[in-house]
């Protein structure tokens, strides 16, 4: 699926980056597996998918353009997401809180 011009893979992936398994209105953000370099809306598409195991992102890259607002198209680094209270920057949509749960899957903590 494409959304914003970005290609974002998974399962049953909407116009605003929601999947199969995360698909409440606030499920509005793809993450950019470092492994792949490509987009996935979570971990389980990312494991349903690919076909290798993930990679997390250093702590030495959370400047790293590597989240999509599913709602406006635009990339927040790293940083920028875990610093944004789960709203995005540029649009102020809300994202999941719920997704800092699973920081430990994408990002070195």
């Amino acid at each position: 699926m494409n959304v914003k011009g970005i290609e974002v893979k998974g399962i049953d992936v909407d116009e605003n980056t929601r999947c199969k398994h995360y698909h409440k209105e606030i499920d509005i953000i793809a993450l950019k597996f470092k492994c792949c370099d490509t987009y996935y809306p979570c971990h389980l598409c990312h494991a349903e998918v690919a076909d290798h195991p993930p990679v997390l992102w250093g702590k030495d890259e959370r400047g790293t353009k590597a989240i999509l607002c599913g709602a406006c198209g635009t990339e927040l680094t790293i940083q920028e997401y875990m610093d944004s209270d789960s709203t995005c920057t540029s649009c102020h949509s809300s994202f999941n809180e719920g997704c800092k749960r699973h920081y430990h899957l994408y990002f070195e903590m």
